[in-house]
């Protein structure tokens, strides 16, 4: 039975038609033409960013909120690991970090395995070819390219550097192809290279068999050499005067200085994803294709730990997911918990794909109006790098559990032999999630309710047995 107390779902709040049944046929309009599917990634966005979801009014995503009038904005989206690599993982494979095993930052000899059963390799089994351009960060090696075996079974163009921060910077750099050359762009910012990439690859594409393209930009994401955001020339100028969340303006960190770079290079993600989206209708595809727009991680400006992400806050985990295309009702809200295990089994129902057994994820097309459905609706959590801990977030809570430590002491590793209660938000009395609960009285049976149901989450999950401990630091 589905959560009536949640904010309302399926409503039509952005001016489609109301939806009576599910619209949506596999494979397409037709149930026989495969569409084509176009995924789009960019990197460290916060839902609260783009406009669609309704309270940033600096109108930076006019492109992502038409697609959300077009098609399915997914209101309550949630990484199940708020990390680069780790989630990007989840989002290919439709796994947990812990059944993936890639559960921190790709590199040095870790990455996502080569027998690794993905998206590509799936839709390669359907007759797609395979295409990647940008930013990989699942292979184990930080720079150089990415040998044909750790491309996760994308194996048609390809044009992408393994960690695109460190072979390239916001104005010049390296990628490389499929057989390992560089590909040099200079003096053209980053994201104008990467769309200028995917609109060739659109104009000159097979319109005879289907494909699956990922554009993977990394903006609005810091260059890690510089320790910050770069937006294009003149486009930070546009956002000096900043909109700031209710959870960044009470606390310190670096969003006061880098607010008006992160807004600007997103909004130039945003004007490369409506120049991909012009490009489909010019080459008449627009009609045949699943474009799929979402985000790896969300950003916090280190108000929650010493760096952007990493945390159990909503900052870090909740992310932007809109999906428009053949099939697909218009202007449709899903206001369900749904995390990123998610995408790659509803990518793959919507295209009539099967979905394969390694899968831990569930397709969305169940929530679509009039189709019956017992969705959890919560998201289990995993974090592994500056704490390693697990969490759960439910409409009501937001709780995070981590591993004792001594201060100072820290080695990111897959799991820990027991955890302690460590955050409690509520997240309806207090939605920028400042307060934690954890360990007062009054919070007691919420948290045992919570650690029993993170428990069977683990489980579920594939993750190691662990002891789940009360927080070591209770208020009288």
């Amino acid at each position: 039975m589905k959560d009536s107390t949640k904010q309302p779902s399926r409503r039509d709040l952005l001016g489609g038609a109301a939806i009576t049944g599910a619209a949506l046929q596999p494979g397409g309009t037709t149930g026989k033409v495969k569409p084509n599917i176009v995924l789009i990634i960019a990197d460290q966005v916060r839902s609260d960013a783009v406009g669609a979801y309704g309270s940033n009014p600096m109108e930076i995503t006019p492109n992502v909120d038409a697609m959300a009038r077009s098609g399915i904005l997914f209101r309550n989206m949630f990484t199940n690991q708020p990390v680069c690599s780790p989630s990007r993982a989840a989002l290919f494979t439709g796994q947990y970090p812990s059944r993936s095993g890639v559960w921190k930052n790709a590199g040095a000899n870790f990455g996502l395995p080569q027998h690794a059963t993905t998206i590509a390799t799936e839709c390669a089994k359907a007759g797609y070819s395979t295409n990647y351009i940008g930013k990989w960060h699942l292979a184990p090696l930080p720079t150089g390219p990415v040998a044909p075996p750790n491309r996760g079974g994308f194996l048609g163009l390809w044009q992408a550097s393994n960690m695109l921060e460190l072979t390239s910077e916001p104005y010049s750099g390296n990628i490389y192809d499929g057989d390992g050359r560089p590909i040099h762009f200079e003096n053209e910012y980053r994201v104008d290279f990467l769309t200028k990439l995917a609109k060739r690859f659109l104009q000159n594409t097979s319109k005879s068999s289907p494909f699956l393209l990922v554009v993977s930009y990394l903006e609005p994401h810091q260059q890690n050499d510089l320790g910050h955001m770069v937006a294009p020339r003149s486009y930070a100028e546009r956002y000096r005067n900043p909109f700031v969340p209710g959870d960044l303006r009470f606390l310190p960190g670096t969003w006061q200085e880098q607010l008006p770079d992160y807004y600007g290079s997103l909004k130039r993600v945003d004007e490369g994803i409506g120049e991909i989206r012009s490009v489909l209708k010019q080459e008449g595809l627009a009609e045949t294709t699943i474009v799929v727009f979402v985000s790896d991680h969300g950003c916090h400006f280190m108000t929650r730990n010493t760096e952007y992400k990493r945390s159990i806050h909503d900052a870090s985990t909740k992310v932007p997911l809109v999906m428009e295309g053949p099939g697909f009702p218009r202007g449709v809200e899903i206001g369900e918990l749904v995390g990123m295990v998610d995408v790659m089994p509803t990518v793959l129902d919507a295209a009539g794909i099967p979905i394969p057994s390694t899968v831990q994820g569930r397709s969305l097309l169940t929530l679509l109006p009039g189709r019956e459905s017992d969705w959890p609706n919560e998201i289990f959590i995993q974090l592994s790098e500056f704490w390693v801990g697990r969490g759960l977030r439910t409409p009501e809570w937001t709780f995070a559990m981590v591993a004792p430590r001594a201060a100072g002491e820290f080695k990111p590793e897959p799991n820990a032999p027991a955890y302690a209660s460590f955050q409690l938000y509520d997240n309806r009395a207090d939605p920028n999630q400042l307060f934690n609960l954890a360990g007062r009285k009054e919070s007691t049976a919420a948290e045992e309710h919570l650690r029993n149901r993170l428990r069977q989450r683990m489980h579920e999950a594939g993750d190691a047995p662990a002891e789940l401990l009360p927080c070591p630091y209770p208020y009288a």
